[in-house]
């Protein structure tokens, strides 16, 4: 039994060239999915494993030999590469410093995000860790200014189209079937979204992404963990902070587009392949305002047991 992705149904395939084995059991301790055994100090394909191999990659990257293959799902032995030495980590200082200097940018300059920095933030999420793999995390990339203004104008349009449920009957027939957390977010935040977008697109002003030089938007598939789209987003989002671009999450185009024909059609003409239970848009650019000052921020609660 395999754990099922939009990308692979089956498990990956395992080889083991035993004669190179020299019995130092790593891979039975880092699988956790039980998928190794030792056998008069040999290892050996156990019979427990639950899932079958998953292509995680960890048995092959901590074996000293080379004495496992592992083919499939996305994985071969060939995309392995010899760790960055730890004294090119950053300290915590540094990527502390780089969180606070972090501000979500909306003014940007009128200059383009260059190709290749398009591909080290692209590179640098596919590093985002992710509850199964290999990664369901689908990336929409809108790689200038023009198709990135397109996409508000349609999603505009869109929303005008569906624009019926932030009315006002339509908020008070679905009220006795909500929570009062939901009526309340529909009431003080999904309404003045409708309102926001399309009322100021119609005036010309992009509130919707803001014009931005590059867009990405994060998206899993019905079989994805939910955080993982996030979790990519955020990495993107730090690799443009490092890369000196001004970066901002926007989630609040995501939920609209999920459900529905209209919805169903907006994103098959972007090549959105899935609905997707959680998704986020990051926006990048060369930032045309310069900050002096933080502020800091809590969390709403850390409750700590010891």
């Amino acid at each position: 039994m395999s754990i099922p992705t939009s990308r692979f149904k089956d498990s990956a395939n395992i080889y083991l060239d035993i004669d190179k084995c020299t019995g130092c059991g790593l891979c039975v301790e880092v699988c956790e999915n039980s998928g190794f055994t030792l056998v008069n100090q040999k290892v050996e394909r156990s019979d427990k494993s639950i899932f079958g191999c998953v292509a995680c990659g960890h048995c092959m990257m901590v074996c000293p030999a080379d004495v496992i293959a592992i083919e499939g799902r996305s994985l071969a032995p060939v995309q392995l590469f010899e760790l960055p030495d730890k004294s090119t980590v950053p300290t915590y200082q540094d990527l502390l410093a780089m969180l606070q200097r972090r501000r979500s940018i909306r003014e940007f300059k009128e200059k383009p995000v260059e190709p290749e920095k398009i591909n080290q933030i692209l590179e640098a999420a596919q590093t985002a860790p992710m509850g199964i793999p290999p990664s369901d995390v689908h990336v929409l990339v809108l790689e200038n200014k023009q198709m990135v203004r397109s996409f508000a104008v349609e999603f505009s349009n869109y929303l005008n189209g569906i624009r019926w449920m932030a009315s006002n009957w339509f908020l008070r027939l679905m009220r006795p079937f909500w929570s009062k957390a939901t009526n309340e977010m529909m009431q003080g935040f999904i309404k003045p979204t409708f309102d926001i977008y399309v009322n100021e697109m119609n005036k010309g002003n992009n509130w919707i992404n803001y014009d931005a030089p590059l867009a990405m938007y994060f998206y899993g598939s019905p079989y994805s963990d939910p955080a993982d789209p996030i979790v990519a987003a955020t990495y993107a989002m730090l690799a443009g902070e490092s890369l000196g671009l001004g970066t901002c999450m926007l989630g609040g185009q995501h939920p609209f587009f999920q459900h529905g024909k209209k919805a169903r059609l907006f994103r098959k003409k972007w090549g959105i392949k899935y609905p997707s239970r959680e998704g986020l848009f990051v926006i990048f650019g060369y930032t045309d305002i310069i900050y002096s000052k933080g502020v800091k921020r809590s969390f709403a609660d850390i409750h700590r047991m010891s």
